[in-house]
């Protein structure tokens, strides 16, 4: 049955062979053994359970937790023509008597459920009159209470098993189990140790990184910035927080959606399905965002706060690169952040035993947020994954920059007016009093007689904030719990200020492109777009990012080498073939004749079309959105363009308030360089309106 297994994965699913672990998963299935699959996200899981119903006779009943999951993965298999449906809340009456009435006329092979109507007796009896072959629990991490989003409809499961005669098989597939959460469901849906098939919880394509004692909102812009063109979730700890990111973000113009417990079904909807289908780049949102998302496309996950547990982390990071491709985790790390999922533990209702489990689960999360280790390692340790070696070169701490800065100094100026202010204030005003600054706040309360008082004058304030925050992840200033922090010294602030001990700062890499995507990927892309609101179904139903890059790079040119490409298959073939194709040849098309047109010196460069745009009263962001080239990349074609003596009013771009300002300290600096001209003056002024005003003034 094996070779009937693969070939439905070439045909449906357009892959020529298993990927790790599911070979192995599928044979013990096709013997009728109830078996449990550890695989990591995007390793496929699917499949293993997809595969053994088309082999089955009679339906596979699939247990899965959130409605949009099961809408994503039947529009899927509708779309490579296995036949399947899903029976949930969203439905009526009778259109669920339709479906069970087809389901026993054997019209499908797949039927997705939610846990929560096997608690309706009713509900059963009518699923006992179907010939159900196999029963898949996708999640099944949900069934164990000592798991991180156990779900109490989960354990009707085996009250299911229990009613259907003959007992059908039982499957259960999740990517992130503990040993306890491992022995849990083994134990619930009897699933024999042998039949536990772990294929391992690596997920190669990701790259961790923790960044610690960094303004959060500042590295999010610069980072968005950079990585514009990709789609990414944003997770923060609080509604409270989720708004004012989402606000900050959309009065950025990036294409931002948010989502939290407090919206309405219908707004959470909205947003949801505007990211599926792309409309939307970025989400900002609580945990309540994301299980069940089957988005493969997400590039990168920024964690705005710590979450609780390495299990809940590792699940919402999970969701960037489903498709293989390389992306980012990002955890933007301060020890703030400990204090609301310790409060939540505090005030649940859980044992003493249970409340000792949770607080152990916390300070793993905070290990990782502290260690120098590999980070990977730390996260494939924790889930008993043992044996990978010391480094994974794919992290911040195994190839992040090495790079030191000594800021002795500065941390004995900033110790010192935390000291002289008795810890009764927070980071803003200690920044404010080392800054200088003239606040009704710092003069009514005479700050501004403290030694310390304009000691850092020559540093921006966020610059500022930003070493206070770093010196409180060094654990040389502690910031306490109360409703309003303030900040007091730690004991070992003392050898710093006494100058016996120095104290030095990793410098951070710098932003990168996560992904380099070229010009037939786009427009492969754009073709997808326009078929999946054809097809009424998100564009990676029809291809995953992988296939397209795939399509981009082979250029295949007929039948044959198409079906070589990973995701084709011979149903995607029949539908979506020649188009593709088409659009390939297309694409060669006009790459022959701009090869021709270069060869006669004919191509207008791409400076030159940017300045011409901005001649023609085309803003700085309008020529960046019209081109789909970065803000940075347009300025640095005006500069190009005016010092070829272009005629191009950008001095006109200066903030007036700024320009005799920026002079002033051009000719201060004699060094050429202009980060400490960029530095010493206001934050409003950035480096482009230097360059103008070096050029042109």
């Amino acid at each position: 049955m094996i070779e009937k297994a693969r070939k439905y994965l070439q045909e449906y699913f357009g892959y020529p062979s298993f990927r790790e672990g599911q070979r192995e998963i599928i044979e013990n299935v096709l013997e009728g053994k109830n078996t449990l699959g550890i695989m990591p996200t995007g390793g496929g899981k699917s499949i293993c359970f997809q595969i053994p119903a088309l082999c089955f006779e009679g339906v596979t009943l699939v247990i899965s937790p959130l409605i949009s999951l099961m809408k994503d993965q039947i529009d899927a298999l509708n779309t490579i023509q296995i036949p399947a449906t899903y029976i949930n809340s969203s439905l009526d009456w009778i259109e669920i008597e339709e479906r069970i009435s087809m389901a026993r006329q054997g019209e499908y092979k797949l039927i997705y459920i939610a846990p929560e109507r096997l608690g309706s007796g009713d509900f059963l009896e009518r699923l006992g009159r179907m010939d159900i072959s196999m029963v898949a629990v996708d999640e099944a991490h949900c069934i164990s209470s000592w798991g991180h989003d156990f779900r109490p409809s989960y354990r009707l499961i085996s009250k299911l098993m229990d009613s259907l005669k003959p007992r059908p098989i039982v499957t259960a597939f999740t990517a992130t189990a503990t040993k306890e959460v491992r022995f849990d469901i083994n134990d619930l849906l009897s699933i024999n140790k042998r039949d536990t098939f772990i294929t391992g919880f690596d997920r190669p394509n990701l790259n961790f990184k923790v960044i610690t004692g960094e303004d959060k909102r500042e590295f999010i812009e610069e980072y968005l910035e950079v990585n514009k063109d990709d789609s990414g979730i944003i997770y923060a700890n609080t509604r409270k927080e989720v708004e004012a990111l989402y606000e900050f973000l959309k009065g950025k113009d990036y294409k931002v959606g948010k989502y939290h417990g407090g919206m309405n079904h219908q707004e959470r909807k909205a947003i949801q399905e505007g990211f599926i289908y792309d409309k939307l780049k970025i989400i900002v949102a609580t945990n309540a965002f994301g299980m069940g998302i089957d988005k493969s496309n997400v590039r990168y996950v920024i964690h705005h706060n710590m979450p609780k547990n390495l299990e809940a982390y590792y699940q919402e990071a999970g969701r960037a690169g489903r498709d293989g491709e390389f992306s980012e985790c990002i955890l933007l790390f301060s020890p703030a952040d400990i204090r609301i999922p310790k409060f939540f533990i505090d005030q649940s209702n859980l044992s003493g035993e249970r409340k000792e489990y949770e607080y152990e689960k916390l300070q793993r999360m905070v290990d990782y947020s502290y260690t120098n280790q590999c980070l990977r390692h730390f996260i494939l340790d924790y889930f008993g994954e043992m044996g990978m070696g010391e480094g994974c070169d794919n992290c911040s701490n195994c190839n992040g920059s090495n790079e030191l800065e000594e800021v002795t100094v500065e941390a004995q100026k900033i110790l010192s007016c935390v000291y002289k202010l008795k810890g009764k204030f927070g980071v803003g005003v200690v920044a404010g009093v080392l800054k200088g600054s003239k606040r009704k706040q710092i003069l009514n309360r005479n700050l501004h007689k403290l030694s310390t008082y304009g000691i850092m004058s020559g540093y921006r304030i966020k610059d500022i904030k930003n070493m206070i925050n770093f010196l409180i992840a060094e654990g040389y200033i502690i910031l306490t719990n109360s409703k309003y922090s303030v900040v007091k010294l730690s004991s070992t602030a003392s050898p710093v200020l006494k100058g016996e001990k120095k104290v030095y700062h990793k410098v951070r890499d710098k932003v990168t492109k996560i992904s380099v995507k070229d010009e037939l990927f786009e427009s492969l892309r754009k073709l997808r777009a326009n078929l999946a609101e054809e097809e009424k179904v998100p564009p990676y139903v029809i291809f995953q990012d992988s296939t397209l890059k795939e399509l981009a790079s082979k250029l295949p040119s007929d039948k044959d080498q198409l079906l070589k490409v990973k995701g084709m298959g011979i149903v995607k073939y029949r539908k979506y073939g020649q188009i593709f194709l088409e659009e390939i040849e297309k694409y060669l098309d006009k790459k022959r004749k701009r090869a021709s047109r270069r060869a006669k010196g004919d191509e207008t460069p791409s400076h030159m079309i940017s300045c011409k745009l901005y001649q023609d009263g085309k803003t700085v962001k309008e020529i960046s959105k019209d081109r789909g080239l970065a803000t940075t990349t347009i300025e640095s074609h005006l500069i190009r363009g005016a010092s070829e003596g272009l005629e191009l009013d950008l001095v006109s771009l200066v903030p007036e308030d700024y320009k005799k300002l920026i002079i002033s300290k051009l000719k201060e600096d004699d060094t050429g360089k202009l980060k400490p001209i960029k530095e010493a003056l206001p934050d409003e002024v950035s480096y482009f309106h230097i360059k103008i005003m070096k050029n042109y003034a």
